[in-house]
């Protein structure tokens, strides 16, 4: 059996641990995050049943890596939300993404390029990427089905 202390004292900052202990290592970390969306498309100079219109719901996987702060913090969760859902998600959920993404045939393989390089573009925002030491994309995953997914890696996408 498990025993199950219930803790008494709450560690205090600059008493228990000092600031200076908050940043445990210097090592660059990766932080990843999941959402998912819904939205339609078809796709063009296929035959097979993706030509005609029809819906999936996405998931998409972010995976972005970075120095952590003082705190020991590399990037908040809440922030990489933030830019999913104002910067990204707006363009894709409950859309017709044959008109909301650049002119591209909407494939999945397409679709993550995009979605990288918009990821890419918030991080590098002046006020970001002096908030988030050296925070770079290392990859994004969209899933177009449970078992079917598209990737773009940071080394891919530096490569001209």
């Amino acid at each position: 059996m498990y025993g199950f202390k219930i803790v008494e004292n709450l560690q205090k900052i600059d008493q228990d641990i000092n600031r200076n202990q908050l940043k445990y290592h210097h090592k660059r970390v990766l932080v990843s995050k999941e959402f998912t969306f819904d939205a339609a498309h078809h796709l063009h100079c296929y035959e097979g049943k993706c030509k005609n219109l029809h819906g999936h719901t996405y998931t998409v996987i972010f995976g972005i890596s970075g120095f952590v702060d003082e705190t020991g913090l590399m990037m908040d969760f809440g922030d990489i939300k933030d830019i999913w859902k104002n910067e990204i998600e707006i363009h894709l959920d409950h859309r017709y993404l044959n008109e909301t993404l650049p002119p591209m045939n909407t494939t999945a393989e397409n679709m993550v390029v995009w979605i990288y390089e918009k990821m890419h573009e918030a991080l590098n925002k002046e006020d970001r990427k002096q908030q988030y030491d050296g925070a770079r994309v290392e990859f994004v995953r969209l899933f177009e089905t449970p078992t079917s997914y598209a990737e773009a890696r940071r080394e891919w996408m530096e490569i001209e």
